[in-house]
Parts: C-alpha cells; structure tokens; sequence
C-alpha cells in the first residue's frame, strides 16, 4: 500500500495503474476509520480494480463553533485498517495542499441543500461538494463508493456528478449499526456513557416510523409526532430536525405514497447525531 499527501504523486500513482478495462475506486473519508468504512472500502474491493482512500479532514465544512479542532485525527490507526483491507492508495493531504491559497472557487447544488442539514449548516454542503469535485479531478475515479447514513450529502453529490457530467458513478452503501441499532459514526466517540445509551433512541424513532408506514398510514405529521414521542424519552436528545422528505427533491411531504426518506438530527451535549431510513409506502 502507498500513501501519497502530494496531488501530484496521487495522480502519478493512479496514472500508472489505470489501463485496459481496470477500475479505479475512491472511498473519501475525514478519517477516525470505522467499520462503516470498512464496508465502503470492502464494497470497492469488490467492484474495482485499484483502491484509492482519501483521508482528509476538509476544514471549509466545518462551520463556526463546530467540532473541527477536536475532530479525531488517528492516522496511524486509520492506516493500518486501510492496509488490512486491501487499499492500493491512500491519499492523506494537508490543507495547505489542498487549499494552497484563498479559495474562491466553490461548487454549489442548490435546492437540495436547503432542507434537513442543510438548513442548520448553510455552508456545508458548499464545502462538501467542493472538496469532493476537487478529490474527483485529482484522483479520477470510476467509482466512489459513499454511506446510506449522510443521505443527503449522497443525493447532492449524485446531483452534482449528473450535472456536472463527470465521468464516474456514485455507490450508496448501506448504514452499518451497532447491535443497539445505532448508526456507526466518527462522532460516536464524543458520547459519554448516557449519551450513548440514549442515541439508539434515534433509530428506534426510525423503526416506529416505518412501522406506521407499513401499516398504511399517510399523514407525516402523526409520524413525525410519533417519532418526537420517542425521542423525548431522554432529555439528553435535543432534535435538529425530523422530516420525511421526497427521495428525489428532499422536499417535505405531508401525505406518504410512494418511496420517502425519513431522516432525524439531535444535538447532545458532546456532538451532534444523524440518521435516516428509507421506505416504500
């Protein structure tokens, strides 16, 4: 496995083993690996032939008084595990290498931004999208391989790829869970003991909803109802947002027929939690 922080040794690298019919792969990352990577990166193996991981913690998505200090930086720890499964190429850049000066040039995907997240984090999504066009060009993939748990940030990035027409194909992968239902996340580690006993209450608000789904009901508003039932259980869960969206545009919806989203953010005292299901009416 190699490991590149200069742009130009990545491309160099990736040149070199492009040809024929192989297949790059790409699994972006801030680091702080996890089995959820983990399952990005197996996903890879799977369907490329050279495996590049990037392990960047982007500076310019973090908004003020966020957590981009303290976010957790274990590269050593995130290296091993890229070696144990089977990655090719990590690429670990600096800031300084991937913002050498004042960065003026941005890339925005309106309209899909201005709901869930992105409503709480304006910025966000501008930064995502940026960072991931600048990671698409350096690299080149054929494939980049992202998690069902940031849905939104997935839907913006396929919007951003189709309009754009840039030559790769975005993967969903699913989210991975611990046994109590709660979605693996970087952020996890910040959760104290009853932080982290109250944060499946998140899926478990999911589960009610899709239940009452299931079993015919419509009106988003009972469901949502429902779902802050449940998470009110703990004072400890602050909720961001809970909204059942459309699938396609992320616009909220109040009558259910078809496919929706149904997606839920809290604030606790140490972090801030996502988490989101899909069903099918």
């Amino acid at each position: 496995m190699k490991v590149a922080n200069k742009i130009q040794n990545v491309r160099s690298s990736v040149k070199a083993n492009r040809g024929g019919s192989k297949t790059i792969g790409l699994v972006p990352t801030m680091g702080a690996l996890h089995i959820g990577h983990i399952s990005l990166i197996q996903a890879a193996r799977k369907q490329s032939d050279f495996i590049v991981v990037s392990i960047f913690v982007n500076p310019t998505q973090f908004g003020p008084n966020e957590d981009f200090d303290n976010y957790p930086r274990p590269i050593d720890d995130d290296l091993k595990i890229c070696e144990q499964n089977g990655v090719d190429l990590v690429f670990a850049p600096t800031a300084a290498e991937m913002y050498p000066d004042e960065n003026i040039t941005w890339v925005t995907v309106e309209k899909l931004t201005d709901s869930l997240c992105g409503r709480s984090r304006p910025t966000h999504f501008q930064a995502v999208t940026t960072v991931c066009s600048k990671l698409f060009n350096i690299i080149q993939p054929d494939l980049a391989f992202f998690g069902q748990k940031d849905a939104q940030q997935v839907i913006v990035i396929k919007q951003m790829v189709a309009d754009l027409n840039m030559s790769l194909k975005i993967i969903t992968c699913p989210t991975v869970r611990e046994p109590d239902g709660l979605a693996v996340s970087s952020r996890n580690k910040y959760l104290n003991d009853e932080e982290r006993k109250a944060a499946p209450l998140l899926y478990k608000s999911l589960l009610k909803a899709e239940q009452l789904v299931k079993s015919g009901r419509k009106n988003t508003a009972d469901i949502i109802a429902q779902m802050k039932s449940i998470l009110s259980t703990s004072d400890l869960l602050q909720p961001d947002y809970i909204e059942i969206v459309d699938t396609r545009t992320l616009g909220h919806i109040e009558s259910i027929n078809g496919p929706v989203l149904i997606a839920v953010a809290v604030k606790l005292p140490s972090t801030r939690l996502i988490d989101n299901i899909i069903v099918d009416a």
